[in-house]
């Protein structure tokens, strides 16, 4: 018996990379799964190929799975109802929700134009707002608990040149599931934050990728075993958590306060000149 036998989940952006190996990895371990793409091409335009999402459900389904398909989009409101309603009719329950829709419009800022970043935005903050929402609510009102999973980045965590709209999202994204994963504890509804590294056609064009034992390295599947266990039982006492994963490696990533330093006196009001005196190179605050 899987791991998630008799769970439903449902996965945004599966028709490849990184979507399709966690659709086709949760549905080895039981679940039934709603695949959902756009079918667009990377950058968001072309939308309509119904064929990417039908293609994995159908790989699914070969290999003894249950799979749906859906083609909404996951940047409206109206998209993110159909979704989860998508699912209810399709299986009659979700339990797992794994955002990963995501588009680049890659450029130094200088040259990043509105249209560059609302879009962006868009798809990638507000689609797991949209499709979150939904799915939330639902879980709420069933009382049965839940997971859900959203994709960040080490461009929004780390910062990466030329992707200040992409960067900007995804740390969105992070804040968003961390103020989420608060709010779920009372419905036992779990939230997890991913920030992956792996070859899609979203990072194809990266340097070093085009290397054959790189893309070895960096192959989507190798990040979707983490999607398996956070969706199963085997991670039921963990919320609010966020994971690098790619290459082999999964590794807590973490928002730190250091200790820094207390003014003692003048009532807490720092000089400028006092700040100087306690950095260390690098801009590191002494500690008290």
């Amino acid at each position: 018996m899987g791991l998630l036998e008799g769970k439903v989940a449902i996965v945004t952006g599966a028709g490849g990379g990184l979507g399709r190996e966690h659709a086709l990895a949760l549905a080895r371990e039981g679940a039934a799964v709603l695949v959902n793409d756009l079918g667009g091409a990377r950058d968001g335009s072309g939308a309509g190929a119904h064929s990417m999402a039908d293609k994995v459900v159908e790989e699914i389904k070969k290999a003894g799975g249950e799979a749906a398909a859906n083609y909404d989009d996951v940047s409206t409101v109206e998209g993110g109802d159909r979704i989860l309603k998508g699912a209810l009719k399709a299986f009659d329950r979700v339990d797992i929700l794994v955002n990963n829709a995501g588009i680049l419009r890659d450029k130094s800022f200088a040259n990043t134009t509105e249209d560059m970043w609302d879009i962006v935005v868009k798809v990638h903050l507000k689609g797991t707002y949209c499709v979150s929402w939904a799915v939330y609510k639902h879980l709420k009102d069933a009382a049965q608990g839940g997971v859900i999973i959203n994709t960040s980045s080490t461009s929004g965590l780390n910062g990466n040149f030329g992707q200040c709209n992409y960067g900007a999202a995804k740390a969105g994204i992070f804040g968003f599931s961390r103020c989420l994963s608060i709010e779920g504890q009372k419905y036992g509804i779990r939230v997890f934050i991913l920030a992956p590294v792996a070859l899609t056609r979203l990072t194809e064009d990266l340097a070093g990728m085009s290397d054959e034992s790189m893309k070895a390295r960096m192959d989507p599947k190798l990040v979707s075993p983490l999607v398996v266990y956070l969706s199963s039982d085997l991670a039921k006492e963990y919320t609010g958590k966020t994971y690098f994963v790619g290459g082999g490696k999964i590794a807590e990533m973490r928002m730190v306060t250091a200790e820094g330093v207390s003014k003692k006196d003048a009532g807490g009001l720092w000089t400028a000149q006092e700040i100087a005196a306690q950095m260390k190179p690098g801009g590191i605050l002494l500690k008290d």
